[in-house]
């Protein structure tokens, strides 16, 4: 097999190679460089399926760091995007091992990030639920959920949650109870959801 032709791909740092004059995929910068390939040299079927599955692991950790430039994102998180880039799962996992190890991905550093954006717009439940389903743990949420939610502080957020909604409506029971379930819906639990109604009715009292 013959490399008939290698193409760069825009303004990026990719280029398109080509076998027999056949397209055969698209190789990184580095690794044309570290393999010293050009127009004309001879490649066995061997080396060319070693070369892209070296390129897919750079490629792999080069659009993850992309995807981590533009914010936090957990473990999970960056597994899915890759995977939904078509990278096979070895490059995966070398480009995690490798975010982890440069700390890159630090799921601690990104519930606290996450719980300090929204504590003041969702309860301790929601908070929790939407931790999980992006893959930080148990352990790390109860930790960062203890150290930065002050009970007070979640009463206050409910609270201003709550006058939001109650905003330009009548105060009567069916309002309560859509009241609640709008507080519920936002993640606080029922003892709070009901101490910061109870509030709301004896001040309708006076």
């Amino acid at each position: 097999m013959q490399i008939t032709e290698i193409k760069k791909i825009g303004k990026g740092d990719r280029y398109s190679i080509f076998i027999d004059d056949i397209f055969n995929g698209t190789l990184e910068t580095e690794i044309l460089v570290k393999e010293k390939l050009k127009t004309g040299d001879e490649i066995s079927e061997e080396r060319l399926k070693q070369i892209k599955l070296d390129n897919g692991k750079l490629a792999a950790f080069s659009r993850a760091i992309s995807y981590i430039e533009k914010g936090l994102h957990t473990e999970k998180q960056l597994r899915a995007y890759l995977k939904e880039k078509g990278f096979l799962p070895e490059s995966i996992d070398e480009a995690i091992e490798k975010l982890l190890e440069y700390g890159y991905i630090d799921d601690t550093l990104y519930a606290e990030s996450f719980i300090n954006s929204y504590k003041h717009k969702k309860g301790k439940i929601k908070l929790k639920f939407e931790l999980r389903t992006k893959g930080v743990s148990p352990e790390i949420i109860d930790e960062k959920l203890e150290e930065l939610l002050q009970e007070d502080e979640t009463e206050e957020s409910a609270r201003n949650l709550l006058q939001k909604y109650l905003k330009n409506k009548t105060f009567d029971a069916k309002t309560k109870q859509k009241a609640y379930a709008h507080l519920m819906s936002k993640g606080f639990e029922s003892d709070v959801v009901s101490k910061v109604l109870s509030e709301v009715k004896y001040e309708s009292r006076d």
